[in-house]
């Protein structure tokens, strides 16, 4: 995959197929470290700890369509590739959780991409899906819960034509304000 985003997309409807019913995104970039951690935690239905460790092998996959999984190891590659580490931590009837840490300054990194758009097209496939989005760089902090936004909505389901409007509005404007601001300060 040419970007990080769409590693994310992937392993959030892993998520999906699991049976989550809340999904749990964190994007933390720490420039004086020059790193980058990706964290997607679910309340799926959660692996045996042995089957965690299996789904980051290529050639092992729950799905009948083909023989490979690719989307864990391919993810685990591109983190490994700029020194970074890679892990699945899973409990049956719990759910999953994926960390990936990169180090951005590895000629390797891939982009980060569009994850804003991501999460916006993951609201509006899965509504009934819950998503916490927090992306934090440095200081300066991102946030959507699609919790809070049921409350304020009522019965306006969460993809809706003007909700997900105002979820890709929010979402760059919070980020225009947050880090345009924060990069003026330096």
């Amino acid at each position: 995959m040419l970007e990080l985003s769409l590693h994310i997309m992937d392993v959030a409807q892993n998520a999906v197929s699991a049976g989550a019913t809340l999904l749990e995104l964190s994007i933390l970039a720490q420039s004086d470290a020059s790193c980058l951690e990706i964290s997607l935690a679910d309340n799926g239905k959660g692996m045996q700890p042995q089957q965690a460790q299996m789904a980051q092998d290529p050639f092992y996959t729950t799905r009948t369509t083909r023989k490979v999984g690719l989307g864990l190891p391919l993810f685990k590659m591109a983190c490994q590739q700029t020194g970074g580490h890679f892990s699945v931590e899973s409990e049956p009837g719990r759910g999953t959780v994926v960390t990936a840490v990169f180090y951005t300054h590895h000629i390797d990194m891939l982009p980060l991409g569009d994850v804003d758009g991501v999460v916006r097209l993951l609201i509006a496939c899965n509504p009934e899906l819950d998503v916490v989005y927090c992306y934090r760089e440095d200081d300066t902090e991102l946030r959507l819960d699609t919790r809070q936004m049921r409350e304020q909505l009522g019965d306006i389901p969460l993809n809706s034509p003007e909700v997900t409007l105002w979820i890709q509005e929010y979402l760059q404007e919070q980020r225009t304000v947050l880090f345009t601001t924060t990069n003026e300060r330096e």
